[in-house]
């Protein structure tokens, strides 16, 4: 089990007296690689801005508005990333919300929240990839949500945006992106996961031909 001491300056502290509730918190923050202090409820001040983790009945106990319930980190690993990007950085980042997908037989996948970085990640199923897709979309709250996808293979391009447009029922930007200088950036990795991820991420960066889609269930 990590232990932190809660002098520190990390930016998210576990609040909670309650073993199930600090195990769950503590088990997804390691997964996520992020770094946390362990506090009382009663140990939190008045002026600390940091992001408390906490369970519903503490929580009149704590005595500040950036705070994460247990109930939410049972959400998808990508998703309590977001939740947590937004608290720390709503503000002072644009609420933007950002696709960047890779298409080939192997799908890199980036996704940018309050221009954070919250996942870089491959997939092998066209399916598994939308279902996941589809999941931080409807999960995470932008002002834009906007889906890039590199032109390097239109076939599989389409068929991820086809069925986007199938499986969630609202709308969002799309981009397709030129792929040409991506591939020259990442072309030298070695591991063609980690080329995958890399160009994903330049796609997620890159500017194309923005255009809105609409779900079908309001264009029939």
């Amino acid at each position: 089990m990590k232990s932190i001491v809660h002098h520190n300056q990390n930016s998210i502290a576990i609040a909670t007296v309650y073993g199930r509730p600090y195990f769950k918190f503590v088990r997804t923050l390691q997964m996520l690689r992020i770094n946390y202090d362990s506090i009382l409820p009663e140990e939190i001040r008045q002026s600390d801005q940091r992001l408390i983790l906490t369970t519903i009945t503490e929580a009149p106990k704590v005595a500040s508005r950036l705070v994460l319930y247990e109930n939410e980190f049972d959400a998808d690993p990508t998703i309590i990333k977001g939740l947590i990007t937004e608290k720390l950085e709503s503000g002072m980042q644009p609420n933007t919300l950002v696709i960047g997908i890779d298409p080939g037989n192997r799908i890199g996948l980036s996704v940018y929240y309050f221009q954070k970085e919250i996942e870089s990640s491959t997939y092998t199923s066209l399916d598994e990839l939308v279902l996941h897709v589809v999941k931080i979309l409807a999960g995470l709250r932008a002002d834009k949500k906007i889906v890039k996808i590199g032109n390097g293979n239109m076939k599989i391009a389409r068929q991820i945006i086809n069925l986007l447009n199938l499986s969630f029922c609202s709308h969002f930007e799309l981009e397709f992106v030129d792929e040409h200088k991506t591939s020259l950036k990442v072309k030298n990795y070695n591991k063609r996961s980690e080329r995958d991820k890399m160009s994903a991420r330049y796609i997620s960066q890159r500017e194309g031909y923005r255009h809105h889609v609409l779900p079908l269930s309001r264009v029939g």
